[in-house]
């Protein structure tokens, strides 16, 4: 009897949803709603009035949200961002707003107490969903704004941005619609997190680049025009895409990288450089006398410093093979390069008029070999050379007389 009792109850809870039942539904929200207004005229015109008020508020807030968006096209911070979403607030939303406020005053019977709650539910959550996808889509934007490159990168990504955040946006607005209205949505939620998953593993490489792709916007290591160098390629940016970034090589060619691979290298952006550095390693031979030696730092400082740059650090290096060794070193201002190139010569050029004014001699590769006698002694590379006479002519070769 227990079960068949639980059977007719459940049978009863699970009531089709018929024309008949819709139209009879109708007909009861009908009469409640006429009876309500019989009863409540005074209360729902002092409502009425209020949201009215709301309303207008609301819509004079999004007329500003307009106005602001078409006065600053480009969102450049908060107030665009709040500007932006402001202005996507949805009519209905307003409405349904002032229709709360008036069934929540004036006592409203529950058939339309539970019609108007249905239709504020659905208009409050889809409406925030609209300004969270509003305000993540400004926050890109200006985020980036500044950024020469972003327009560019930023223009090809801004489609599959805001489908995937409009479509994860809705997706749980969705859900929390059907939660509040009582539907089990446990088979919803694992559908959709099956098929995430399935369409992230069949599309993990293009997904991995374009993330990589918005990390180069927001992180900014470098941007278009940038001269960078990484492995062993020196180039500049030319455009960065969703799937790969263009660099052009100082050697002429173009060399196309995949984002994640480029991320994943230590790049070295020369356009960001606040000086560069260079470096002479200069030998004198070792004939030099101890008192020149001393002085060539200081020759080198005044080289350097009479061309206008930044002397770090002169002196003595070491004893090399063939050469007594110093070494220069100074900063080039700024990250230019050809300016950095031309100074270095001439400074090159002016050690070596220096060095040969002052009669100090460069070193050059040199060896000399010494064989050792029997008894321990050097003997001389060379055969002894005896000495020559003079010959009288009027005698021969004996020193006879002709």
């Amino acid at each position: 009897m227990t079960n068949t009792t639980a059977a007719v109850s459940n049978t009863a809870d699970t009531v089709a949803l018929t024309p008949k039942l819709v139209q009879q539904q109708g007909q009861r929200l009908l009469v409640d709603g006429l009876d309500w207004l019989q009863g409540h005229w005074l209360q729902i015109l002092i409502a009425i009035g209020v949201a009215t008020l709301i309303v207008l508020a609301l819509a004079a807030l999004k007329g500003w949200g307009k106005r602001y968006c078409d006065r600053q096209p480009v969102v450049t911070g908060w107030s665009g961002v709040l500007g932006r979403a402001i202005a996507k607030t949805s009519t209905f939303f307003m409405v349904m707003i002032a229709a709360k406020l008036v069934v929540g005053y004036a006592d409203a019977p529950v058939a339309v107490n539970s019609t108007v709650n249905f239709f504020f539910t659905i208009a409050a959550v889809f409406q925030a969903a609209i300004w969270a996808r509003e305000v993540i889509l400004g926050l890109v934007e200006a985020r980036t704004t500044s950024e020469r490159h972003s327009s560019e990168a930023l223009g090809s990504a801004m489609g599959i941005i805001r489908l995937l955040v409009t479509f994860a946006l809705f997706a749980i607005a969705l859900i929390v619609v059907l939660d509040n209205l009582g539907v089990n949505v446990t088979g919803l939620v694992a559908g959709l997190g099956v098929g995430g998953i399935a369409i992230g593993l069949a599309a993990q490489g293009i997904f991995a680049d374009l993330f990589a792709a918005l990390s180069i916007i927001f992180d900014k290591p470098f941007r278009r025009g940038d001269s960078i160098n990484y492995d062993q390629t020196s180039g500049n940016i030319e455009a960065i895409g969703l799937k790969s970034t263009r660099i052009r090589s100082f050697q002429g060619e173009e060399r196309i990288i995949s984002n994640k691979q480029l991320l994943d290298k230590e790049i070295q952006n020369n356009t960001r450089r606040d000086h560069r550095r260079a470096k002479f390693a200069i030998g004198v031979i070792y004939q030099t006398a101890p008192e020149v030696c001393e002085r060539i730092p200081g020759i080198l400082k005044e080289i350097v410093e009479a061309h206008d740059r930044v002397f770090v650090r002169a002196g003595f290096l070491g004893f090399g093979a063939s050469s007594l060794d110093f070494e220069v070193e100074f900063d080039s201002p700024g990250a230019d390069f050809p300016a950095f190139y031309d100074g270095r010569t001439a400074i090159g050029i002016a050690i070596l008029k220096r060095l040969n004014a002052e009669k100090i001699e460069i070193a050059y590769p040199t060896q000399t070999t010494f064989t050792a006698a029997p008894d321990g002694t050097l003997v001389m590379p060379y055969a002894q050379v005896q000495p020559v006479h003079e010959v009288d002519p009027r005698r021969g070769a004996s020193g006879e007389h002709a």
